[in-house]
Formats: C-alpha cells, sequence, structure tokens
C-alpha cells in the first residue's frame, strides 16, 4: 500500500529516521487502526457499532501501554530506541482517558509502529502487534465469535 501511494500520487523517498517521535506516532496510530480493523473484518460481517466497540478497546492508550509494557524485552535494540523517542516525546495533549504514564507509552508504541510502517518493514510491525495482543490475551487473536 506504501508503494501503491507513492506511486500514484509521485511522492519522494523518505528516511522515517528523520521524522519527529510525534509525527512517527501519528502515522503509527493509523497504521495499528488498520491491522485492527481488518483483523475485525475478516473475523466476519457485523454491526459497526460492534466493530468499532472492539477496535476502540483496542486503541485506546490503556491497552497499547500494557501491550508495549508486556513485549518490550523481544524488541531489538533499535526498535527499543524508537520506541524511547516517542515514549519521552513533549506532546502538547493527553488522552482523555488515560494516566500520562499510559498515554507516554501508547505514544512510543505508535511511534514504533509507524516508523516500522514507513520503513516498509509491515512482518516486523504485525509481528509486534500480534506479540502485544498475545501477551494480553485480546479477543481478536479467538476464533469468530
Amino acid at each position: 500500500m506504501r508503494t501503491a501511494i507513492k506511486d500514484t500520487f509521485q511522492t519522494q523517498e523518505i528516511n522515517p529516521d528523520q521524522y519527529s517521535p510525534l509525527a512517527l506516532a501519528y502515522m503509527g496510530d493509523c497504521a495499528y487502526e488498520i491491522v485492527i480493523r481488518t483483523l475485525l473484518v475478516h473475523k466476519g460481517n457485523a454491526p459497526v457499532d460492534k466493530l468499532n466497540r472492539k477496535a476502540s478497546r483496542l486503541a485506546k492508550a490503556e491497552t497499547q501501554s500494557q501491550m508495549i509494557t508486556a513485549i518490550q524485552e523481544q524488541l531489538s535494540e533499535e526498535e527499543l530506541t524508537m520506541y524511547k523517542r516517542g515514549r519521552n516525546a513533549k506532546s502538547y495533549s493527553s488522552a482523555k482517558n488515560a494516566s500520562i504514564n499510559d498515554y507516554r507509552r501508547a505514544t512510543g508504541f505508535e511511534a514504533l509502529i509507524g516508523w516500522l510502517y514507513l520503513k516498509g518493514e509491515f512482518e516486523r510491525m504485525t509481528q509486534i502487534i500480534r506479540m502485544g495482543f498475545e501477551a494480553i490475551d485480546a479477543d481478536i487473536l479467538k476464533g469468530n465469535e
């Protein structure tokens, strides 16, 4: 998809290492959301409000914080550095329903996902998301409901 966007809109190649951690988190939020929505839709047709409730539970800062906390030791040194850059970034906003620590860890998680997405490392990106889902025993990995 990234290549199709680049080719269709004739954008320049980018170096994700040069982006701010908050820009990476912005991109990672979208990439993470598309993974969640794809998984939910592939589980079968369901009312959109039900799909949205499930997606919202997985996308909230508290859930992302739990995921990244559980899998940190499985990250490479470079991935851990990118996560920490995002976690330590000074944001001018905060989550409405999350602690500041959960919000910062979630921002770090999203920065890591955005960085991997922009690098085109989709397999590793989805592996990290799956490890996080497994660590919190997310329903999204269980059979059709």
